[in-house]
């Protein structure tokens, strides 16, 4: 199993691609959705097993998702809250504001 990664490593490899700038925020959106939803889980004590059994996926599934190695659907963003006991909220940030 690979170690985890910070989001700078992570942002340091995307950013030495070509064209990297337009992919840079879907990346981080992917990687701030995985951590917030591994960091639940582990709260609540499941495993990605578990979790996904909850939610109809498989556990690579989780897994892929977890890393940010996926961008969720609305819908799948509701199963894993119901899920994880949470509610979901969207908003939309001003640019000047968005971190």
């Amino acid at each position: 199993m690979s170690e985890r990664r910070t989001w700078a490593d992570r942002k340091s490899e995307i950013m030495s691609r070509p064209g990297a700038g337009a992919a840079y925020e879907a990346a981080k959106i992917r990687f701030e959705l995985g951590e917030a939803v591994r960091l639940r889980r582990e709260q609540l004590g499941l495993t990605q097993a578990e979790l996904a059994e909850r939610t109809g996926l498989k556990q690579p599934a989780v897994a892929r998702f977890e890393a940010g190695g996926t961008m969720p659907t609305i819908p799948m963003l509701e199963r894993l809250a119901e899920a994880l006991e949470m509610r979901l909220s969207v908003e939309f940030q001003p640019l000047r504001k968005a971190g």
